[in-house]
């Protein structure tokens, strides 16, 4: 007599709460925060550095330091992306002075961020540096355009500078920072993206997003007319998608590959 087989039961649904689901840490010390801040800060360089966003000695992220007022952490003239570490940093403040640190910092390109973290007081991280479609579309002088989802992030979201700001005179950091105003990205002509962010992750992950993003709406033109995605729904979008929360979550992956470790260690 043969035997009658009963399908197996699928398994039982695994209750929310035990799924896991990383947030931002929260520190109860600055100590442990800056120790954090500065982790994360050399991980992104390294990752910055591996997607070949970097050129010369004109690129920099700063992060704002947790204790010190007017103080940011940023890479030293000089130096690979790819060859930093958290004890490369060096600490500057707003007068450009070095306060911790054993090498110089390129005074002009740090004006700039020192401008905009004390335009931004919310601001934790900048980035300026170069890549090669944000450097094309700030040469047409254009904004993003809602021609993708991920495009829609920027959506009413960035700025464009459109005046050349290359000599890097005593008023063209307040330029920057006043073009920059309350969004998350700025387009400098001639020169390329700036974005900014409530964690260096967020900031990293802006401007990585902004690239992508000038890459397509290029593509996209040498091959024909783009559709561009409608007001409404850009701003839906960008609602969803568009958060500095959003843009944590989307750096995360990226950092395991520059051999950042988890994020909450």
């Amino acid at each position: 007599m043969t035997e009658r087989l009963v399908p197996a039961s699928a398994p039982a649904p695994v209750p929310v709460e035990r799924l896991g689901f990383e947030m931002p840490p929260v520190f109860a010390h600055p100590g442990e925060e800056r120790a954090h801040r500065k982790e994360r800060l050399a991980a992104v360089l390294r990752l910055l550095g591996r997607l070949g966003y970097e050129d010369g000695v004109g690129g920099h992220v700063s992060a704002r330091d947790p204790e010190f007022e007017d103080c940011y952490w940023v890479n030293p003239f000089g130096r690979a992306f790819g060859a930093i570490g958290p004890d490369d940093l060096l600490l500057v403040d707003g007068e450009g002075r070095v306060r911790q640190g054993e090498r110089r910092v390129n005074q002009l390109a740090f004006a700039v961020h020192a401008a905009v973290h004390r335009a931004r007081p919310g601001v934790v991280a900048v980035v300026r540096t170069q890549a090669p479609y944000g450097r094309a579309l700030a040469a047409l002088g254009e904004l993003l355009a809602p021609v993708t989802q991920e495009a829609c992030a920027f959506y009413e979201d960035h700025a464009l500078l459109d005046e050349f700001l290359g000599g890097g005179g005593a008023g063209d950091a307040e330029r920057i920072a006043g073009a920059l105003g309350p969004y998350k990205a700025l387009v400098l002509r001639n020169l390329g993206l700036l974005t900014v962010g409530d964690s260096v992750e967020a900031a990293a992950w802006w401007f990585i997003a902004a690239e992508r993003a000038a890459q397509v709406q290029l593509i996209a033109r040498a091959a024909g007319k783009a559709v561009l995605i409608s007001h409404h729904s850009a701003l839906a979008t960008r609602e969803r998608f568009g958060s500095d929360l959003a843009a944590w979550a989307n750096c995360q992956p990226l950092l395991e590959t520059a051999g950042a470790g988890p994020s909450t260690s």
